[in-house]
């Protein structure tokens, strides 16, 4: 990639294919903790024959070359310059037809603690190649559209040796791969460790069989039956709904304790942080058990959209990871409750990609330039990019759908695609002119759409317009936004509470646009943007009763959730600026959540309240300043309201809720635990803690254990609770990090940094392991007020340790400073403080590009 506008930018504009082909690579590791020898043999040849080009491979700085030779020729060290990152072997040492490159050099992996390349965690080696890891392996065209088979040889004393592709030999401290699917050297992997196996087997609709493994340290195989079922349902749902079979003999996933990601997708061996591996009722909430499922599959999907068709370059990421995205919620959905995923996917979109439009981090789904790629893991990337497909496949139906997916995977697979591959796709499939609707993918920022109705009563029928208006507010480099095609699906119902239109998708592409229904007999109430059929910023005029109604009445799950969440956010943002709070709300909750037939996970969902930070995020768009001791304090007491009023309801949906007999991870269960923990939260707020200290000394299960021993941090108690959880788990790093994140997300906001301070100076925070680091630091930064303290001590504990970091693991250092993404929004005292640290951190002395890049950034915006 040409490099412009700077030393280390990347420009989209600049691309160009690489000069050569690759196709075969030939590896041999022989693995010593610190001086691990990789031999590579790359087949390579002139992509123009009669066009002499210098050859310029990766490399990273601490690969130490040991030889290098052209068709068994050492080169002359004349030919040969290593600079920065690179190396590059001058045209004239080349031939101008096929040839073999041989290199040998030798790395440390025990010194890595980047966790970028090959490294050791706890005595296992491992990777994590994407999305520029590999560089630091060896000397490589280390981009995403040098694609190639691999055959890999291990030689290690360490009695498990995995790599890619399929097993092809095996012998006394030696083991053989070859995966015969081209790939990008971002989906090489490599481990070697003593592990046992979770095993089973899949057959295919073509009657193929499949070898499963889920490798794990020894005495971790009983907390791995989940990932191995969730295997299975995600080979089996993807056979059925997207027509996609699995394609090697064998499929590996393994645990890692230290691993920057989430997982990695590695061609038939995918690398999974051990949190999204291992579960047991004693040791894993509901949720956990719903994300390994989720991630599981997600990862699997990625071997049709992502692996198969990879990404040209690396702007277009959104092309794999929203795709991919989409795809995992779709299985969630039909694994789970639909209405409940599709409004939980809108609150977590809302709560993190919302908040990254709206600051200095702001960015397209498919951005146009960028210093750092790790940093542009994104949820605009990831959440946004999974929308955008939702609204194709709004635009297109199901059938059309399918039909482009189809496509997509005929005409593409093998390839290194692109986002306008992708939209050509669904232009030839379904004849549509998706020009305009790629701005989706351009543009960044939250479109604001408004909405005004007028009535107009008549003897054969009234008539209501509809007349929206769209806008995007400027963004970082990009000041001015035309309209965007935009999905609307509206309902409207009776006064009756009647459906008496279903749901139409109105198609906006205008900046102001109006649409009429004629022939209605009475005024009805309108349902906008059901299912958030597009990720957009709705306002309109809309008193509490309205919203009341369609919270009672209707038939949309989104839609009705969604009037719950405006009348609570309404009540909310008007006591976080002094004024009274309406019973309005508070009753129609007790309404909502008094229907014995309704979704208990749903009841749960409308039963919590907006989170602090949504509640400035709302606040901030209506460009008025948020206070986060007021919102807190706002939030307390109308959770406190809501309790008093429905005492004996919650008491009696508590009691009602119990789940007997064994602990079950399956969604009709964990619905029933979430609606009484929902009500556990609000009744610890007026009866002392009572139930919660005996709910915690009595499950059976780690969901309800922490929902208990969060609310009674959430009361100032929950001493003892700790101590006992602690003595009980000290040696299970999974639960431990849930033990570190709780305190400081559940402290009082005044003395959130000081306990935070307090956690990070104990022994057992191993600061070093990037889960235990995103435990105490992510619960900081998830404690809005106590973060935003106005004395600045959450903005000065987070930048001491984000320094402390930096050297050790970039990646993690530029990810966490995104808690300071939002500091422009807030008042000048707390806005000086945070400047502060951010100045402190762009000041330290070698600090590295990813987090200068974000930091930078986030500077700037306050200019």
């Amino acid at each position: 990639m040409t490099q412009t506008h700077g030393q280390n930018t990347h420009d989209l504009a600049d691309y160009r294919p690489y000069p050569f082909v690759l196709s075969a690579t030939r590896m041999h590791f022989d693995l010593q903790p610190q001086a691990t020898r990789v031999r590579a043999a790359l087949s390579l040849a002139p992509r123009d024959p009669d066009r002499a080009e210098d050859l310029v491979l990766d490399g990273g700085k601490a690969v130490e070359l040991l030889s290098l030779a052209v068709d068994g020729e050492a080169l002359d060290p004349a030919h040969v310059l290593r600079e920065g990152e690179t190396l590059t072997i001058a045209a004239a040492a080349l031939p101008p037809h096929p040839f073999l490159l041989e290199t040998e050099v030798r790395i440390d992996p025990s010194a890595n603690t980047a966790f970028e390349g090959l490294y050791i965690s706890n005595g296992m080696f491992c990777t994590q190649c994407e999305a520029e890891g590999f560089r630091h392996i060896t000397f490589y065209p280390d981009r995403p559209d040098v694609m190639a088979t691999f055959h890999v040889t291990i030689d290690s004393d360490l009695p498990v040796l995995l790599s890619n592709g399929n097993p092809v030999g095996q012998s006394q401290g030696r083991a053989e791969w070859h995966d015969p699917w081209p790939k990008p050297s971002y989906l090489f992997a490599l481990v070697a460790g003593d592990l046992v196996a979770v095993s089973d087997s899949f057959t295919t609709r073509s009657g193929r069989r499949v070898a499963l493994n889920v490798w794990v340290r020894p005495g971790d195989g009983d907390r791995a039956g989940f990932a191995m079922e969730s295997l299975i349902k995600s080979m089996k749902w993807d056979e059925d709904v997207y027509g996609r079979e699995y394609d090697l003999d064998v499929f590996n996933i393994v645990a890692v304790d230290d691993f920057n990601m989430g997982a990695m997708e590695n061609k038939g061996l995918n690398i999974f942080n051990s949190k999204l591996v291992l579960a047991s009722p004693e040791t894993a909430t509901d949720t956990d058990y719903e994300r390994i499922e989720a991630v599981i599959a997600h990862e699997y999907f990625h071997n049709w959209t992502g692996n198969r068709i990879t990404c040209r370059d690396w702007f277009q990421l959104c092309l794999k990871e929203g795709l991919t995205v989409f795809r995992d919620q779709q299985f969630t959905s039909d694994m789970r409750s639909a209405a409940v995923k599709r409004i939980e996917d809108v609150q977590a979109l809302r709560s993190r990609q919302f908040r990254e439009d709206q600051g200095p981090l702001a960015h397209p789904p498919r951005p146009d330039r960028y210093e750092e790629i790790n940093n542009f893991y994104t949820a605009t990337v990831y959440e946004k990019g999974a929308e955008v497909i939702g609204m194709l496949k709004r635009l297109v139906g199901d059938d059309g759908y399918r039909r482009a997916l189809d496509l997509y995977f005929d005409r593409h697979d093998g390839d290194a695609a692109t986002i306008e591959d992708w939209l050509t796709v669904f232009e030839d499939a379904t004849g549509r002119d998706l020009s305009q609707f790629k701005r989706w993918y351009t543009d960044a920022g939250t479109p604001r759409l408004t909405m005004a109705e007028d009535w107009q009563p008549g003897e054969a029928g009234g008539t209501l317009t509809l007349a929206f208006t769209q806008d995007t507010p400027p963004t970082p480099g990009q000041p001015e936004k035309l309209p965007r095609v935009i999905p609307i699906a509206v309902g409207l119902i009776g006064p009756n509470g009647d459906e008496v239109a279903p749901t139409q998708v109105l198609e906006m592409t205008e900046a102001s646009q109006r649409f009429v229904f004629q022939g209605l007999g009475s005024r009805p109430v309108v349902s906008a943007l059901r299912g958030f059929s597009a990720p957009v910023m709705l306002s309109r005029r809309q008193d509490d009763a309205t919203r009341a109604f369609l919270l009672a009445h209707d038939t949309d799950p989104f839609a009705r959730w969604e009037a719950g969440r405006d009348l609570a956010l309404a009540a909310l943002i008007g006591a976080a600026q002094g004024q009274a709070v309406g019973s309005d709300y508070v009753e129609a909750i007790g309404r909502l959540i008094a229907d014995d037939g309704a979704d208990p996970a749903f009841r749960a969902l409308c039963l919590n309240l907006p989170g602090e930070e949504e509640i400035a995020t709302r606040l901030s768009a209506e460009g008025i300043t948020p206070d986060p001791d007021a919102i807190h304090v706002a939030r307390e007491s109308l959770a406190r309201q809501i309790a008093e009023a429905h005492l004996d309801l919650l008491s009696r949906i508590y009691d009602d809720m119990a789940v007997a007999g064994p602990y079950r991870p399956d969604a009709a269960d964990a619905a029933r635990r979430s609606l009484r923990n929902a009500a556990l939260a609000l009744l610890t707020r007026i009866d002392g803690g009572e139930r919660a200290e005996i709910l915690f000394g009595i499950a059976g299960n780690m969901t309800e254990r922490l929902a208990a021993l969060t609310a009674l941090l959430r009361r100032g108690k929950g001493q003892a609770e700790l101590a006992a959880l602690h003595d009980q788990f000290a040696g299970n790093r999974l639960v431990m990090d849930k033990w570190f994140a709780i305190q400081a997300m559940a402290a009082p906001p005044a003395q959130a940094a000081a306990i935070a301070r307090a956690l990070s100076q104990r022994k057992d925070f191993e600061w070093k392991n990037p889960n235990r680091f995103r435990a105490l630091l992510g619960g900081l930064s998830g404690n809005h007020a106590g973060f935003h303290a106005a004395d600045g001590s959450g903005y000065d504990f987070t930048a001491d340790w984000l320094l402390r970091m930096d050297p050790v693991n970039p990646q993690i250092a530029a990810r966490m400073s995104t808690a300071f993404e939002t500091w422009t929004r807030y008042d000048g005292g707390r806005r000086a403080k945070a400047l502060a640290a951010l100045e402190q951190i762009a000041a330290a002395e070698g600090l590295s590009k990813n987090t200068r890049e974000m930091v930078s950034r986030m500077i700037a915006a306050g200019r």
